[in-house]
């Protein structure tokens, strides 16, 4: 594998079908809403496997797609991180990220967030790069401009669940800004 998907503290795989496990996890955490993106009902260990065996089976790359975060420490599922709505006339994407409770606090989601800017910026051409974060996610705010991202507008009552409407804070980086303060990989 290129050392274009590793860091010093993770490295970002394809999705394998005994991933299903750690998707289903990721699942759990929607129990605290503070950190979730949506509540879902429960579901059946058989419909986790399903969908991680057709994610495992789909080709790489393309518009929109799904890398697991690995946990080079001990090659432990630590999260997933995601690219889509890409707009390759526009050159810009959105990218989202979830780290798993036990695997917080450690990096990860900057090492992995890091990786695919790069990749985005630097292989796939890119000049922007897009999030939607709701408001009471501090962490995920606190992340996304710890690498430079600028807060682009608040979408106000834009998203519902557990009970009540939630504000969406969008922020943006341009290719231009996220290199003025990183190298760009060697060519080799």
């Amino acid at each position: 594998m290129s050392e274009m998907w590793s860091g010093e503290k993770v490295r970002l795989r394809g999705v394998e079908p005994e991933d299903w496990e750690g998707f289903r996890g990721l699942a759990q955490n929607t129990i605290d809403v503070r950190n979730a993106d949506l509540v879902d009902p429960p579901r059946s260990a058989e419909s986790f496997r399903s969908w991680t065996a057709d994610r495992a089976g789909r080709p790489p790359g393309g518009e929109a797609f799904r890398l697991v975060v690995e946990a080079l420490a001990d090659g432990a599922f630590a999260g997933t991180v995601t690219v889509g709505e890409s707009d390759s006339r526009a050159g810009r994407f959105r990218t989202g990220i979830e780290i798993s409770r036990d695997h917080r606090g450690r990096g990860y989601a900057t090492e992995a967030t890091e990786l695919i800017l790069t990749y985005m910026f630097a292989e796939q051409r890119c000049n922007k790069c897009e999030v939607e974060v709701h408001a009471f996610n501090e962490a995920s705010l606190a992340l996304y401009r710890k690498l430079g991202f600028v807060d682009e507008g608040r979408l106000r009552q834009h998203e519902y669940f557990a009970g009540g409407y939630h504000d969406v804070v969008l922020l943006g980086i341009t290719a231009a800004e996220y290199w003025a303060t990183r190298r760009r990989p060697p060519v080799e």
